[in-house]
This record gives C-alpha cells, structure tokens and sequence, in this order.
C-alpha cells in the first residue's frame, strides 16, 4: 500500500510565542519540527513543511518547503490547501495535515484516520479534554486532493476556519485517549512549552 503524504503546518505568525519561527522553537533540547518529523516519518510517505518566509532556515531539515498559495496568512486551511496542490502534484490521492506546534502526535496517527475517514474522505483527530468532551483537531487531519477546489473557493468566499469547512462534508473522526497526555497538546505560548518540557520529564 502506497504510504499518504504529509503536511506539516508552520506558516503562521506565532505572535502567542513571541514571534519568530514556532517551527525551530526547541523543547528539551530539539525543535518542534525535529520532533514532529520523527512522530510523522515512520507512518507517512512524503514530507512537506508549509513555512511562509525563506525556506533557508529548514535546509537542514531535507524537505520541501511548500508557501500557501493563498495570499494574507489565511491560516491553516491556506496551508492546507498548498499541501493539497503539493501532494496532487506526487500523484497522491489522499494528504494528511499536521500542525508543527503537536510535539506528542500519535505514532499510529495517520492509520488510524484512514481508519476513520467519512464518506468524502475526509478524517479528523479528536480527543477528550479535561472535562470529558470530545474536542476536534482539524489541522490533524485526512483530506482528499480533489477538494481542493472547494477549499480555494471557500477561502476566497471569506471562509477561513478549517473546521467549519471539513463540517460541509461529514468527516469521519478518529479519536485518541488524552490520557497521561493529549497528543494533540499544541504549544502557542512560553508557558506551553514549559508545561510539556515537564511532561516529557515526568517518568
């Protein structure tokens, strides 16, 4: 079975974190992108970063580095969309989404959304939050490629949320334990990077 390619989102601005580049910021000794590549690699094909600026800063890194293709920061569904076009262009079907701020990702994520995808095709991460509610994670996701016309004009209509668009098509959802640690914890600020250097120390 040919293995689906992935995105990993890191073209917004950070303005939570300070500013700067989210996707070098380091965590106990490696940066957010080091340790979603090593989550991601073993159970997805390709590799791409959707970074907005210069890609020199990710030679290191030996991928692609797609901009979005949609002008404005338009946030996740731009790159999104610029991963839809990248992957339609390796003859892929299927894309799956991931934001470079989910250090924790689950090693068996990409499977388990295949698992789990809707009738479109369409497959969405979820997990319970402190009080038990099952809480969507639409940056982590499946897409099928040939939305990505619908994707383009939705942007262009002025719609920018990811979730509301995937909620068009009756996505399926695969949903992970959030216990001892939600791997979807996303780290937008000093203080979230601080909580998960304690977590990854906590025997």
């Amino acid at each position: 079975m040919k293995r689906i390619p992935a995105v990993i989102l890191a073209g917004g601005l950070s303005r939570r974190m300070g500013g700067g580049n989210k996707a070098l910021r380091m965590l106990a000794g490696e940066t957010l992108l080091s340790r979603v590549i090593a989550r991601l690699r073993p159970q997805a094909g390709p590799l791409a970063l959707n970074a907005n600026g210069e890609a020199a800063p990710f030679a290191a890194y030996d991928l692609p580095v797609i901009s979005d293709s949609f002008a404005g920061f338009a946030g996740p569904m731009a790159g999104v969309l610029a991963g839809m076009e990248w992957a339609a262009g390796q003859g892929a079907e299927s894309l799956v989404s991931v934001s470079v701020d989910t250090p924790f990702l689950p090693r068996d994520l990409v499977w388990r959304l295949c698992e789990a995808a809707g009738r479109s095709g369409i497959a969405i991460a979820a997990s319970p939050d402190a009080g038990g509610l099952l809480r969507d994670h639409p940056t982590c996701a499946l897409w099928p490629v040939a939305l990505a016309g619908d994707m383009r004009a939705a942007l262009e209509a002025g719609q920018h949320r990811i979730g509301l668009f995937a909620a068009r098509f009756d996505p399926g959802r695969a949903v992970f334990d959030s216990q001892p640690v939600d791997p979807f914890l996303n780290l937008n600020t000093p203080g979230d990077v601080a909580r998960a250097e304690a977590l990854l120390q906590t025997p």
